[in-house]
């Protein structure tokens, strides 16, 4: 029998050599994946940036600490228990989650509770109580402005804002024109109501419930 030949002797180490450099290089990338770069071996991965945040909900000062991507919606529910304000579509194309930031309606989903420090925010609980409603909650109420409830202190919320810009001269998209107040007519809630969705379809009477409010502040 015949001594192995060098070829031979060097096919099998290149084969050797390349296996071991395979498994070689397989740990050498988990362990970058691992630890990423500028992160030191002995910190937490993904551990969440918190800041600091002070506004005013609902009359009462608050201050938190919270993930800096922490939204207002989640603020409000999850750290202050408000949770009046309801979680839709978290997209902000359903409403439920309008609250009033300095008078103004905002989707609370959709702003970071960081972009509010010093703020005054009103949510369905600083409107009113069930031993003290707010004129709006009222109305709601009496006109069957709701069914299964979940997006009401949204609808209420977003109404009350609404009195407010007409109120105040700021002009919707069905306007006929701009430098004209605008007038209060069913056109023009439903338009600037629009992105307020209520699955049970209680618009007619969200409509009803809110002229009724504007006619009692006229």
């Amino acid at each position: 029998m015949h001594p192995p030949t060098l070829m031979e002797l060097t096919r099998r180490d290149l084969l050797i050599s390349t296996a071991a450099a395979s498994v070689a290089a397989g740990t050498a990338s988990g362990a970058g994946a691992a630890t990423p770069a500028g992160t030191s071996p002995g910190s937490k991965e993904g551990a969440p940036v918190l800041s600091q945040v002070s506004f005013t909900v609902n009359g009462e000062q608050k201050t938190l600490d919270v993930d800096t991507r922490t939204t207002l919606l989640d603020a409000l529910r999850e750290h202050l228990h408000l949770t009046g304000t309801k979680k839709g579509c978290d997209h902000g194309q359903c409403g439920a989650c309008t609250v009033m930031v300095e008078g103004r309606r905002i989707n609370s989903c959709l702003s970071l509770a960081l972009m509010h420090d010093g703020d005054e925010i009103t949510t369905i609980e600083g409107l009113g109580q069930p031993d003290n409603l707010h004129p709006m909650q009222a109305a709601f109420i009496k006109h069957d402005g709701y069914q299964c409830g979940y997006c009401t202190p949204g609808q209420i919320c977003s109404a009350v804002s609404v009195l407010e810009e007409i109120k105040a001269g700021i002009p919707s998209h069905v306007s006929g024109d701009i430098t004209v107040a605008p007038e209060l007519s069913e056109m023009e809630l439903r338009e600037r109501m629009s992105g307020n969705i209520c699955r049970c379809g209680a618009y007619s009477n969200i409509v009803e419930a809110m002229t009724e409010v504007a006619g009692r502040k006229a």
